[in-house]
């Protein structure tokens, strides 16, 4: 089933590739139905998935024997999540870009590779499989920047791949510094958490942490790598914005949970309280870069620099408690929220590019929040949706971002009191961003400039109400998804103690 997942999108690209271009309809047809396909098989997977059942659905066939190489695939309570977020996000953004008309053909390629390389990033239980799942998602995004991206597309384009690969070869590294001090020599993420092949090992573990930490700090992106971040998600398309925020962010901080922690926890718990100061700075600096913000996109950019830094501190936390049982629980807490926080922030943050685009694209074609004012009166659904988001993202009790934001505060606190109390200040600066934001787009006088805007039409609303409904849902109700993300976060922190 997870191969299933994962290659529907490739094999709909592939037909998209032997489609004629002059059949637009048939084009946007098979894209759909093939993402529409892995987001459905997605859901089937979920309702079987036993919680609490460790790695299921596993996949294992030889590939390159001689090197130890598998084809090896596997989901947990941290994997399923992100996979099930990966299929409803890029089923939306195809949704969302239908009327796209630049190069359809390509277009819908790229996009479609783009969810094959990410979907076998989250089910990947294999170094080398891992690898080139993760090197396939750096391409597709390139193209998508400096093809249908906007006036400095190029520019961002370059910066988003050259930051990205360097991050890439400093992964490779520490993956054959794993590979070579294993005995036997292997790429099996699971045999490797087993066998810690470099515990005792400091000097080499720190070159492999620091390897590790390079190339998912950059995806995160933490700062100060974070620096590609504002110029990939201004000049993007929507939709490449929306997997760009919603999901690629996201195998950074999968990287840190999955590989990092297990597999080096000697090494992180030693540079934990680095780790957590530099996500403390993204936390503050975010928020207070954002609130400077008069670009609706690059203010929304932003805030994700302060979110990822949420779930870093978290994970941080975690790694810090290596050894100390009478922190097991914090930390446990610590990492539900961290995880938590990477699928809310994939909804929230995903439903804000896409409003984002709905203004922009098809509308006003201006992101400056001081050109609106009013649009509350004229534009009720949109306000509502947006609204949510917004109050979602700062993080309004109720609502996803609250669930996720209080258990990281609560499980970092018992780790790292000082810091967290710090990091708490984030949240007042994200929610006067957020409130200022919304006052000076939706409320006061109305400005006659856009007197003739209309409100969501059917296909946005097919877009965004999903998005909007999941925010609220998991807000009230988050039962669900913590019980899916603890079983495997208990699994975890009892593997490092």
């Amino acid at each position: 089933m997870l191969s299933l997942i994962i290659f529907l999108p490739l094999v709909g690209g592939i037909i998209i590739l032997f489609t004629s271009k002059a059949n637009e309809t048939l084009l946007k047809g098979i894209a759909l139905g093939a993402s529409l396909s892995s987001f459905v098989l997605s859901l089937f997977m979920t309702a079987l998935f036993k919680v609490g059942g460790g790695f299921q659905f596993v996949e294992l066939g030889n590939w390159i024997p001689s090197l130890g190489i598998h084809y090896h695939l596997g989901v947990d309570g941290l994997s399923l999540p992100l996979i099930v977020l990966t299929a409803l996000l890029s089923l939306l953004s195809v949704a969302y870009s239908w009327r796209i008309e630049l190069r359809l053909k390509e277009y819908l390629f790229l996009f479609l590779l783009l969810e094959a390389g990410m979907l076998g990033v989250f089910a990947a239980l294999d170094f080398f499989l891992f690898y080139i799942f993760w090197e396939i998602t750096l391409v597709p995004m390139y193209f998508l920047i400096a093809i249908w991206g906007g006036p400095r597309k190029e520019y961002a384009a370059m910066k988003f791949f050259l930051y990205t690969l360097v991050g890439s070869l400093a992964m490779l590294l520490a993956i054959l510094i794993m590979y070579f001090n294993a005995q036997p020599h292997t790429f099996n993420m699971l045999t490797l958490i087993e066998q810690q092949p470099l515990a005792g090992k400091a000097a080499l573990a720190a070159l492999a942490f620091w390897g590790f930490f390079l190339s998912f700090a950059i995806k995160v992106p933490m700062w100060p790598f974070h620096t590609w971040l504002p110029d990939a998600h201004v000049e993007a398309p929507t939709a490449g914005s929306v997997i760009l925020a919603g999901i690629l962010l996201k195998m950074g901080t999968y990287g840190f949970v999955r590989v990092s922690l297990p597999m080096l926890p000697e090494a992180f718990r030693v540079y934990a309280p680095a780790v957590a100061v530099l996500a403390l700075l993204g936390i503050v600096y975010g928020a207070l870069v954002a609130m400077a913000q008069t670009d609706l996109k690059k203010l929304v950019a932003y805030s994700s620099v302060n979110h990822m830094g949420y779930v870093m501190l978290g994970v941080a936390a975690a790694a810090a408690a290596f050894g100390s049982p009478e922190k097991a629980v914090a930390a446990a807490t610590a990492l539900n929220g961290a995880v938590f926080e990477m699928v809310a922030h994939g909804i929230i943050t995903g439903a804000l590019f896409l409003l984002v685009g709905v203004l922009y694209d098809y509308r006003a074609h201006t992101r400056g929040v001081d050109e609106f004012g009013g649009l509350g009166a004229r534009l009720p659904l949109y306000t509502g949706i947006t609204t949510i988001a917004m109050l979602a993202s700062l993080g309004l009790p109720a609502l996803m971002g609250f669930v996720a934001e209080f258990f990281i505060f609560v499980g970092s606190f018992g780790i790292f009191p000082y810091l967290t109390v710090v990091a708490v200040t984030g949240v007042v600066f994200t929610a006067a961003m957020f409130l200022w934001t919304i006052q000076r787009i939706f409320l006061g006088p109305f400005n006659e400039r856009w007197a003739g805007i209309p409100d969501l039409d059917t296909r946005e609303k097919v877009s965004l109400v999903p998005l909007a409904v999941l925010m609220v849902i998991f807000g009230l109700y988050p039962k669900p998804l913590l019980d899916v993300i603890n079983a495997a976060m208990t699994t975890l922190v009892g593997m490092v103690r």
